[in-house]
């Protein structure tokens, strides 16, 4: 019966993980790694090998990387400056809570381009940095739901075979 229990808090700290990709301030990575805890030290031990800690341990690694990367490189691309850049990532967390999950899209963008306006930048500079903070934005949240979807069913094959 406690088994079950356990498999079930596994699967909605699985399930919750992905909620962090809409909502910044979940940390996906770790809600991941409790469930990996869990049933290594509630229902078997022995079955997740140092294989698959350390694999974890490296996707983890390009989970954290990933965010930052990807807003850093899309807004610098995009012409955006050092502090366009920073403002994209806090305006991330701040549009977490402010009319999710829209908000983390609709806040950095806006952010972004007053950020850049308030540079001299011209409208269309600031526009192009904020379509950049955009696709920082998407493309992390794309690498984030693969690599976590990679260490999900890395997880369920280790367990089951």
């Amino acid at each position: 019966m406690l088994d079950i229990l356990i498999w079930v808090v596994i699967i909605v700290l699985f399930l919750l993980s992905f909620v962090g990709v809409i909502f910044p301030l979940v940390p996906s990575v770790l809600v991941l790694w409790v469930g990996f805890l869990l049933y290594h030290f509630v229902i078997n031990g022995s079955e997740l090998t140092i294989v698959f800690w350390t694999a974890m341990l490296i996707f983890t690694i390009i989970l954290i990387v990933a965010d930052i990367i990807a807003n850093s490189y899309f807004v610098k691309k995009f012409g955006g400056s050092k502090w366009g850049e920073r403002g994209a990532a806090l305006a991330v967390i701040v549009g977490s809570f402010i009319y999710p999950p829209f908000g983390i899209i609709i806040v950095p963008f806006l952010a972004v381009f007053l950020i850049e306006m308030v540079q001299r930048r011209t409208a269309q500079e600031a526009l192009r940095a904020s379509i950049g903070s955009l696709l920082g934005f998407l493309g992390g949240s794309f690498a984030k739901v693969f690599v976590q979807l990679i260490m999900i069913i890395w997880f369920f094959i280790v367990v089951i075979f």
